[in-house]
């Protein structure tokens, strides 16, 4: 404040309670002088360190629980003095674990590419699947399977924000018709607990199909009814990455390089 010759917080007492008009003007600057000053420690500890230090990855559950095993596993493989820090959240609190600093690199499907203060790249193509119980009558539908025929039985799915909900809500508003979702949860092994009691039909990720666990279940891609999504890899605007980060993104995305 002195240098600048203007007051940058409001103050109560001898508290900070916010920022003044001139504050919240010169609050980009700070915030980018901040990030590059960190840039310069990460910098000096990935040429001093080399191939240990930390990675803080935060992922959806979906992610996390389906698409990330085995890269964790072949990443630990190959980058063997690294510790893998995994958080789980929201697409919303993923993008706040990046923009807060928290994460390096964030992982879902929903929310991230909606932030200009993140970059994100397209890892890859998902649809959605169907998910029946034994004998129920729309298994004889199979792929000729329509969202009116869905729509005439109760929908276990995502909740809002989740795997590609806002697809599937979108898909029926255009058919003109109002599903009755009568649960909705985060984990698709959640969803498919209840389908098993017969409680509706479930609408999952195609990633979380496993043929073997889920053997007594009956799927159909859906893939005809609902938008494809996209899964994406964020990263805060202009954060270094230690070399170890891109090695953990090419484990992912091979075709990202």
């Amino acid at each position: 404040e002195d240098e600048l010759g203007i007051e940058i917080f409001v103050r109560a007492g001898k508290r900070l309670t916010g920022l003044t008009p001139a504050g919240e003007r010169v609050l980009p600057w700070v915030e980018r002088l901040l990030l590059d000053v960190g840039n310069l420690q990460h910098a000096s500890d990935d040429f001093r360190l080399g191939d240990s230090g930390v990675l803080s990855i935060a992922a959806t559950h979906s992610q996390a629980r389906y698409a990330l095993p085995h890269v964790v596993r072949d990443f630990r493989q190959r980058w063997p003095r690294v510790s893998l820090h995994l958080h789980q959240g929201s697409p919303k609190q993923v993008a706040e674990m990046l923009l807060s600093g928290e994460a390096d690199i964030g992982i879902a499907t929903e929310a991230l590419a909606s932030y200009d203060q993140l970059v994100t790249l397209p890892c890859y193509r998902w649809s959605h699947s169907i998910v029946l119980p034994p004998g129920h009558p729309l298994i004889e539908r199979g792929n000729a399977i329509t969202l009116h025929d869905l729509a005439a039985y109760p929908i276990i799915t995502y909740e809002q924000g989740y795997t590609g909900r806002s697809h599937i809500d979108a898909a029926f508003a255009a058919a003109g018709l109002q599903p009755d979702v009568v649960l909705t949860a985060m984990d698709a092994d959640v969803i498919k607990t209840y389908v098993e009691l017969e409680m509706g039909v479930g609408i999952v990720a195609s990633i979380a199909i496993d043929e073997e666990r889920d053997h007594h279940l009956h799927a159909i891609d859906a893939g005809h009814l609902f938008q494809i999504n996209v899964t994406r890899l964020g990263m805060r605007r202009n954060l270094w990455l230690p070399g170890f980060a891109f090695g953990f993104i090419e484990t992912f995305v091979p075709t990202l390089t």
